[in-house]
């Protein structure tokens, strides 16, 4: 294949550019040159990157410190104003190493701790986890290795680790774990390992606590404790006429078929939920006296946005209420709803209607506020989502609490004794980059609303349980972090790390710009970033790659981040190819405005949009802001949403996008889950003969004729979230309407690559670069493997990282 391509590639340079430029005959070297700059070469380049934030019972914050020596453990006091370390790294390795003797897969060093928790214990003890392993150490630094008879009192053993999600959910108290067995519920005294069964009528596609429908399937218990871990709140899961999904390993052998639940789009029968609250001392299981509901939860694709918990249900601090949101199908209507526990009478408390979708703005929408009988709600009836107080018992407005332009994106803490709601949000700061997030305070009365992190940058905040400090992670995309400890009223108590960027800059490394260009309508402000080459010659014109996320849930530069980072994916080095590269926040991505979210997602036939419109004009628009762009050699590339778009485009703007690679796409909504779609586009409906449907419009295959440019499917065989044929259904239109295209099938992978990501990757390289540059790409360039990386990402300590976000 490489023979071939190295063939024809005049032709194409040819084909893409008019322009006289000489072709390049790319080296392995340019190609090392670009690589430097992937995560796993930069990332261990800048120091002191807070991660790890946790408070301890007694207000202070345990922190990691990644150093030049080393992670450093640290405890900041909000009452002293000091940062300390937590412990001597040495002496604490050597502790660990005593404690494990021959047990130790390799010796801690004081460098290499990879200490993923810490824990305050009685006299002055303390518990890490390191290695995932627990230990118990004392003041004097002699450690014990967990076990039934090392624990101190009162302490809890990780739950057992077992086949078929048995290892369990654990209680607030980490007393008791929760999991599936025989499609029933069963609890586990973490301590004994004494069991109990406390459902007995789980039956096969009718079991209880599980998260098996769609794209999320596995077997892992999905309920809400009581905060005394008394009582759980669960469901029993009916999928007894949802269809199947299959996949086929390949194999040299007989595959075995993997097949599931998987609802679809304009599926009569979907997944339904019967709520119950179960007693966990007596097994008493109480059966909520409403219809089943719809696998359906406000802020997230499936009935679990957090794990293990089910997201749309909260207790009553005493046990003998529970609150909880039944959402429609559609999401179109939101129900807030009270059950008794004992008895299981509801009673339905509140209810919104919106003509399109609710929310997706804030990762909170709700909250009950039980001391005061009230719930907050956040709702999007003004134009931007804001928190309104209702009363518990009717449901009345009693008043709006958050208020200006900007949404609401969290709400991560309410100090109902003093009537006070700390909300983050973006956009409610003139001047600034509209979806920089800040923290704020505001009174229950919607008085004193204040801005609580004044820094012109992205503020990323983690607040104690009592709302009297909150630590403050702060940067912007060319400005490094600063992580600070404030008190409730916005005052730095202390500095817990500035990160150094020095080591990279050194390199010659360059940050991507933000910039700011105008949407479709040619008034609309849009927002982005752009990579140039770091030896960028500003008398050169630059083809362009667009990256592309079209949401509606997100977009490319917000699940990348508004902050500080060595890198973000691959696109310094795709721009160190040659290449200026873009991602645009198209209209219809969240964090601006209702009418700014519902753009291109409001109607099925709307979902084919993509933010297409918004990416030609905003790469038009960089065009006349910089003459170095060239907007006639524009190049698109995305994964999943973000594959689907990059189809899009090259069917539907065929002459200004000339190379697209699309990775794992969900092309037609129809193959895709039942629940993402149908709140963004709303329920398929078919003509009276069943031969169109409202979603013709926005499936990929039905516009396969217009392509023109080069284009390159890819697609892992055993993608159990987006299934694969999703993109067959696009081949099959290209092939019969004559079109010549690329494709990459990946064996046994699934909706992300695993151990192939680094040959993807380098194959969408050399395609760039031969039929958008026009040049030869090195034959066969090998990145470095997933071992190296594994290597590279954790050189501070095993699982020295495991508790922080994942790149995007």
């Amino acid at each position: 294949m490489m023979k071939r391509v190295a063939s024809i590639v005049m032709v194409g340079a040819v084909c893409v550019s008019m322009s006289a430029v000489a072709q390049q005959v790319y080296t392995a070297k340019d190609y090392a040159n670009a690589e430097r700059w992937m995560s796993y070469n930069v990332s261990s380049l800048v120091k002191h990157t807070v991660s790890g934030v946790a408070y301890l019972p007694d207000g202070r914050v345990f922190f990691r410190d990644p150093g030049t020596g080393g992670t450093a453990y640290m405890i900041a006091d909000p009452v002293k104003g000091t940062v300390t370390p937590a412990f001597d790294n040495a002496k604490l390795a050597t502790a660990l190493n005593d404690a494990m003797g021959t047990a130790a897969r390799q010796k801690l060093t004081a460098a290499r701790l990879g200490i993923t928790s810490y824990e305050l214990e009685a006299a002055n003890g303390f518990g890490v986890t390191a290695s995932g392993v627990k230990f118990h150490c004392n003041a004097m630094m002699k450690c014990t290795m967990e076990s039934a008879g090392a624990r101190p009192a009162g302490a809890a053993a990780p739950a057992r680790r077992r086949r078929g999600g048995e290892e369990g959910n654990l209680s607030p108290d980490k007393k008791t774990a929760a999991f599936i067995r025989d499609n029933n519920l069963w609890v586990r005294d973490v301590a004994s390992g004494k069991e109990s069964q406390l459902t007995t009528d789980g039956a096969k596609d009718f079991g209880y606590a599980t998260d098996n429908a769609g794209w999320q399937h596995s077997d892992g218990a999905v309920v809400t404790w009581s905060d005394d871990g008394k009582k759980i709140a669960t469901f029993q899961m009916d999928e007894r006429k949802t269809g199947l999904m299959y996949l086929v390993p390949v194999t040299n052998r007989h595959p075995k078929l993997e097949a599931w639940h998987y609802p679809l789009v304009g599926d009569k029968d979907v997944t339904m939920i019967e709520p119950v609250v179960i007693d966990v001392t007596t097994a008493q299981v109480t059966r909520l006296k409403t219809p089943p509901l719809e696998h359906r939860s406000m802020e997230c694709d499936d009935v679990s946005c957090s794990e293990g918990k089910w997201t749309d249900v909260e207790f009553s601090p005493d046990n003998k209420q529970l609150a909880f949101v039944a959402t429609s199908r559609d999401h179109k209507d939101e129900w807030v709803k009270v059950a008794d526990t004992t008895t299981g009478e509801v009673h339905e408390v509140f209810h919104e209607h919106v003509p399109t979708y609710y929310g997706w703005q804030s990762r909170t929408d709700w909250k009950v506020l039980w001391s005061r009988n009230e719930f907050l709600w956040v709702s999007e009836k003004s134009g931007w989502a804001q928190i309104y107080l209702h009363d518990l018992k009717t449901g009345a407005v009693k008043g709006e609490v958050t208020h200006g332009e900007g949404p609401v994106t969290e709400i991560p803490l309410v100090d109902e004794k003093h009537g006070v709601v700390y909300f983050t949000a973006v956009g409610k700061e003139k001047g600034e980059e509209p979806y920089y997030q800040n923290l704020y305070r505001v009174n229950l009365d919607g008085k004193d609303q204040r801005l609580l992190t004044p820094e012109v940058a992205t503020h990323t905040v983690t607040m104690a349980k009592d709302g009297s400090t909150f630590v403050d992670t702060y940067s912007k995309i060319d400005v490094p972090q600063v992580a600070v400890l404030r008190d409730n009223n916005g005052k730095v108590l202390t500095t817990l790390a500035k990160q150094d960027a020095s080591a990279l800059l050194a390199t010659g490394w360059k940050p991507p710009m933000e910039v700011k260009v105008k949407a479709r309508d040619g008034k609309t402000p849009l927002y982005g970033f752009l990579w140039k080459p770091t030896n960028f010659d500003a008398a050169k014109k630059y083809p362009v790659i667009d990256n592309v996320y079209p949401g509606p849930q997100g977009s490319l530069c917000q699940l990348m981040g508004r902050g500080f980072s060595a890198a973000k994916g691959d696109e310094q080095a795709l721009a160190d190819l040659g290449f200026v590269v873009v991602c645009i926040d198209g209209m219809g991505n969240p964090e601006r405005s209702k009418e700014f979210h519902d753009a291109h997602a409001s109607k099925p036939d709307e979902m084919g949009d993509d933010t297409i419109p918004d990416q030609v004009s905003g790469i038009k628009d960089l065009a006349v802001q910089f003459p170095w762009v060239d907007a006639t050699r524009v190049g698109i590339w995305g994964h999943s949403g973000g594959g689907n778009a990059t189809a899009s485009a090259m069917f539907h703007f065929p002459e200004f996008f000339k190379v697209g690679w699309a990775e794992s796409g969900n092309h037609d909504q129809r193959e895709y889950e039942d629940d993402w779609d149908e709140r963004w586009a709303g329920l398929e409906v078919l003509s009276d003969d069943g031969k169109k449907s409202n979603y013709d419009e926005q499936a990929n295959q039905n516009f396969a004729k217009n392509l023109m440019g080069h284009m390159m499917l890819v697609h892992g065989t055993m993608d159990d979230n987006v299934p694969p044929n999703n993109t067959l259904l696009v081949v099959e239109a290209l092939m019969k309407a004559n079109k010549s295209f690329d494709m990459l099938m990946v064996p046994n992978v699934h909706h992300g690559y695993a151990e192939m990501s680094q040959y993807i990757t380098r194959r969408r390289w050399d395609y760039f670069v031969t039929w958008l540059a026009g040049g030869v790409p090195p034959d066969n360039y090998q990145m470095k493997s997933a071992a190296e990386i594994q290597r590279a990402m954790f050189a501070d300590g095993p699982s020295a990282d495991e508790d922080d976000d994942a790149d995007f």
